[in-house]
């Protein structure tokens, strides 16, 4: 459901927050968000112009990440608690298969309205507006871009959310076809389809307020929609039975919006009032850009089409086995994708800038740390599973059986985080620039095909682990093909040192996966103090064996604890 290199061209790489900005200068608190203070610059004739954003300092940087940080694990720890509730609730049987079919939905929702779709088409397009604002460009290129793209996106919105609900039995149909009890899902699917409104709001807002740096109120979303899932289930699910669950999607969504709407509201506002002269014609997307950004949304989101259609025909429970092992799975990419989630505007502002050197480093810093980051969790992942999932999910009607499934089925489904975060980054740095890029789309195309073939290749000897197999080859296959197409087509980074890169934390990420499941298999104090053991190792061995050999993620990611550490009381004090 609804979800980032080694060498800097100039200044220091070396940034607080392993890496995550250059620069100096200090920062201010603000209206939703971190803002780089400085003084407002003078307009062409003498007025004062709208205060506009410096290049990102280290210091807003550091920040912005420690709050997207701090709510995506709040959001990700909610999921956690919904998920359990629905474990609790209703199991892993037919009742939650036809509602995590009705779950694509959301799931679609939130790739294509807010994580990589509109997202991806959005920040580049108000960054390139700020800049043009800068410029001294007459009236507010902003507000006009808000005007030529929100009321028609909205009512694209509405007619595809309106159109879901009246084809759910054909879209249940099409999306799992062996599905015993297809009424549940459709009605499942009807309630959800009206987060097809409620997450476009949310993901214009998000996009919006990124690129003017605000990056609170966009982080504190999934915690909003968690929250309404878990009341919906809580307070509706004796009576509704899995469609409270539902029910808690469309709160949730709605949810989503209100937490953002003041903030955006007070940016727009701030800039009417700010001074600016004259008016500007609306302006749409570009029509190319929207196409690609949705189209590369949709073939990466297809992946869950494609496991939910062949777990369709397996026994009860599959679809739901996949769906815990996922969810768990992911938590670690989550956080990797946060850092390119938070310095995306910064490279798409670099480009509209034309500063493609700041705009390279960015991203080599990027997928150097994000690595580091989805590697250490996929270690901890694979080798504490068991205890994870018994720990998380065995109790109520979720039994020891499902537990032993879906631990299996969540070490195969982790071979392919690395692909997953190297495919986010790398994505974004294809779109910065504001310009359609149909490179993307095949290589997500590509993946696709692999997961298809080797998935219905798979399904019969191996079941739900075929298709989490799957998953992770054709990801992986479309993370190198982004890989190898980078340079002339999108930010031109080294890619031979992008890999030699790339290695050091694999390897140490091998190392630290053995010794833990190795610790974590012997320690018989139970799910809690097993995973307690074997995460330490699995953390301790990564961090030593990554700074041995050289994994500059690790190596930021040290500097910058230890930074945080000399400037808590304590230590200052002694």
């Amino acid at each position: 459901m609804p979800g980032q290199g080694p060498t800097a061209p100039t200044g220091s790489a070396q940034g607080t927050a392993a890496g995550l900005g250059r620069g100096g200068g200090p920062t201010a608190w603000a209206g939703g968000g971190f803002t780089p203070a400085v003084p407002a610059p003078a307009a062409e004739d003498g007025r004062s112009a709208p205060r506009e954003l410096p290049p990102a300092s280290r210091n807003f940087l550091a920040k912005a990440a420690l709050v997207t940080a701090g709510l995506s694990v709040a959001g990700a720890l909610l999921g956690l608690v919904r998920d359990q509730a629905l474990a609790r609730l209703f199991g892993a049987g037919s009742d939650t298969d036809a509602f995590l079919v009705a779950w694509t939905v959301p799931e679609f929702a939130a790739t294509l309205l807010i994580e990589d779709g509109l997202a991806f088409a959005l920040i580049p397009a108000f960054s390139m507006a700020l800049a043009r604002r800068a410029q001294g460009v007459p009236g507010d290129p902003v507000r006009a871009l808000v005007a030529g793209t929100l009321p028609r996106l909205a009512l694209a919105f509405v007619a595809v959310g309106a159109l879901l609900a009246g084809i759910a039995p054909q879209v249940v149909e099409v999306l799992a076809p062996g599905l015993p009890d297809p009424a549940l899902a459709v009605d499942c699917t009807r309630i959800t389809a009206t987060c097809v409104v409620s997450f476009g709001l949310a993901g214009y807002c998000s996009a919006a307020l990124r690129a003017h740096r605000r990056y609170l109120a966009p982080a504190a979303i999934y915690v909003a929609y968690n929250i309404g899932i878990i009341t919906g289930m809580l307070v509706l699910g004796g009576q509704w039975g899995v469609r409270a669950a539902a029910a808690g999607v469309a709160v949730g969504g709605c949810l989503m919006v209100v937490v953002q709407l003041p903030a955006l509201l007070g940016q727009l506002r701030k800039k009417a009032d700010s001074g600016a002269r004259g008016e500007e014609e609306a302006r749409p997307l570009d029509t190319a850009l929207l196409a690609t950004v949705l189209l590369f949304a949709l073939c990466r989101q297809s992946q869950v089409l494609v496991e939910r259609f062949l777990a369709s025909s397996l026994p009860s429970g599959a679809i739901s086995h996949l769906n815990y092992a996922q969810k768990v799975a992911q938590m670690p990419m989550i956080l990797s994708v946060m850092v390119c989630t938070v310095t995306f505007p910064v490279v798409a502002r670099a480009l509209a800038d034309g500063d493609v050197e700041r705009a390279k480093g960015r991203v080599e810093r990027d997928l150097a740390l994000a690595a580091s980051i989805v590697l250490l969790g996929t270690a901890a992942v694979v080798a504490c599973a068991p205890q994870i999932i018994e720990l998380l999910f065995q109790r109520g009607a979720f039994t020891t059986e499902d537990t032993a499934a879906t631990a299996g089925v969540m070490r195969v489904y982790a071979l392919g985080l690395l692909g997953q975060t190297l495919t986010g980054v790398l994505a974004r740095s294809y779109f910065s620039a504001g310009r359609g890029a149909w490179y993307p789309v095949g290589a997500m195309a590509t993946g696709i095909a692999v997961t298809s073939a080797a998935g219905a290749l798979a399904v019969g000897p191996w079941g739900v682990y075929g298709i989490a197999a799957a998953n992770a080859a054709g990801i992986t296959v479309t993370a190198l093909v982004l890989l190898a197409g980078m340079g002339p087509r999108s930010v031109p980074v080294h890619v031979p040192s992008v890999l030699r890169e790339l290695a050091a934390p694999v390897l140490a990420a091998v190392a630290a996966t053995l010794a833990g499941a190795l610790v974590a298999a012997r320690f018989d104090g139970g799910p809690p103090a097993g995973l307690a053991v074997g995460g330490l190792t699995v953390t301790g061995v990564f961090l030593a064996a990554g700074r041995a050999l050289g994994a500059q993620g690790v190596v930021h990611a040290l500097r910058f604890a230890g930074s945080v550490t000399r400037r808590l009381p304590y230590v200052r004090s002694r």
